[in-house]
């Protein structure tokens, strides 16, 4: 990776889980009402052709990561897992009394926080809670996130027993220092040990989530961890930057110094020599960050161009409508996006009211939705077009101006109607989603929004 490129793309910039990105949502034209009404829609839409996804946020954790930039609840005190859960079944109550007939459940995710901080038997209520309401689309995926640290294999066999065959361990790095500096201590027989748990129960897909750019970390650390995880043959992983942002989320990313953290070329040396050792071990590049083995769901669904993002990260199989359920989970419904509470306290006396706790959202317009499906083929496919009129739009000609200098940097390749990302050009993939952001581009922020890109 051409150093000079590195220094002049290195800049702040969004994640694209969702467009338009949260701190550009115009909430003057959002109303609970409004996001029913686009609920209803999609729901009619797409609900006995594709189904629908569930989201579900669990958000306690025993202790603080420091690296963490989710929504948790620090306790150790789970008596807390009870009242929560009987609150997502509520809030997921007050969904299907909207809905005109049964949800068909394509997926389900459970994220954190530390899904597995619930004993299995709660976790058990849950799921048997929510699927007593609906029917299974034959071809489903439930996934979880597993804390290697306390993940039981009475977990793992409960969950399987329910359904699920995807779970996702939390690796980060395995360098002592590393773990100190971002406190998540976590020696690599703990992962090693579910991992094997894991494999030994049935599940399909085993996925281990790895970090650069952390505190301390070095280039003989990401080779360490990634030779340790390579001995243990994960379907799919993702190697993503850390997204040093403690203006946002305040002292839970101050357990170190700012000179602490890699940066630029140091940092990109990480990623650029960890991509590819991971390709000698036989993982592809998926989307942004992510990779997997042939063998892998996620693998066939890039190859068949069926790959999907959205705020559960990336998927195999797309749905139009996804609902998020507990405390600051987002929903989807393509047309709109809505977010719960963020504070847990208000989330319960929302739902004490019997209402939907979403306090904030956005209603997509017409743009937004033609510059969202852009957005979406950037990073799911490497590559986007405009020659169906239906993704035209009337400043597709000034973006194209922004994206000389990435063609001539030989980042991209265009054609009349076309976009193709190069090799080159993947690092800096977000870059290019930020030319088509014209919310973006129409207000350029004056404060720190984003991480970095590179």
């Amino acid at each position: 990776m051409s150093i000079s490129l590195v220094q002049k793309y290195n800049v702040p910039g969004p994640r694209y889980t969702s467009y338009p990105t949260v701190p550009y949502w115009d909430e003057n034209c959002f109303s609970e009402t409004n996001w029913k009404q686009t609920l209803l829609q999609s729901f009619a839409e797409s609900n006995d052709t594709e189904g629908i996804s569930l989201y579900i946020h669990l958000p306690f954790c025993e202790s603080l990561c420091t690296f963490c930039g989710c929504h948790k609840r620090i306790t150790k005190r789970h008596e807390v897992e009870h009242p929560y859960i009987e609150a997502v079944l509520k809030e997921w109550q007050l969904y299907c009394d909207l809905l005109p007939s049964k949800p068909v459940i394509k997926e389900i995710h459970l994220g954190g926080g530390t899904p597995t901080f619930f004993s299995p038997e709660n976790l058990e209520q849950l799921i048997k809670g929510i699927l007593k309401k609906v029917k299974v689309a034959a071809e489903h995926e439930f996934s979880f996130e597993g804390h290697p640290n306390n993940t039981t294999r009475a977990h793992l066999q409960k969950l399987y027993d329910l359904g699920f065959r995807r779970v996702s361990f939390g690796v980060q790095d395995y360098a002592e220092k590393v773990q100190t500096a971002i406190h998540r201590i976590q020696p690599f027989h703990n992962v090693a040990k579910v991992t094997f748990w894991a494999r030994e129960i049935g599940y399909t897909s085993i996925s281990h989530d790895l970090v650069f750019g952390l505190p301390f970390q070095t280039l003989a650390n990401v080779i360490d961890t990634i030779e340790k995880t390579n001995s243990l043959s994960p379907d799919r992983l993702a190697f993503y930057s850390y997204a040093h942002v403690p203006w946002i989320k305040g002292n839970g990313q101050r357990g170190f110094k700012d000179e602490d953290v890699p940066k630029d070329d140091a940092k990109r040396l990480l990623y650029e020599e960890g991509k590819k050792l991971l390709a000698q071990k036989g993982y592809h590049e998926i989307g942004m960050d992510h990779f997997a083995l042939e063998t892998d769901s996620m693998y066939k669904a890039f190859k068949e161009n069926k790959l999907h993002r959205n705020f559960m990260g990336y998927t195999a199989s797309k749905t139009k409508l996804m609902i998020g359920l507990g405390v600051s989970s987002i929903s989807d419904s393509w047309y709109a996006f809505a977010q719960n509470e963020k504070e847990l306290e208000r989330y319960y006396a929302r739902l004490d009211e019997n209402e939907l706790p979403v306090f904030r959202g956005h209603i997509l317009t017409p743009e937004d939705l033609i510059i969202r499906q852009h957005i979406l083929n950037l990073m799911c496919q490497f590559k986007t077009s405009w020659h169906n009129k239906n993704y035209y739009f009337e400043d597709l000609p000034i973006v194209l101006s922004q994206l000389t200098e990435m063609e001539n940097d030989g980042l991209i390749i265009l054609t009349q109607d076309t976009l193709s990302v190069t090799e080159k050009g993947k690092p800096f993939v977000r870059n290019i989603c930020m030319a088509f952001d014209l919310r973006l581009n129409r207000n350029v922020p004056k404060n720190k929004l984003f991480s970095m890109t590179v």
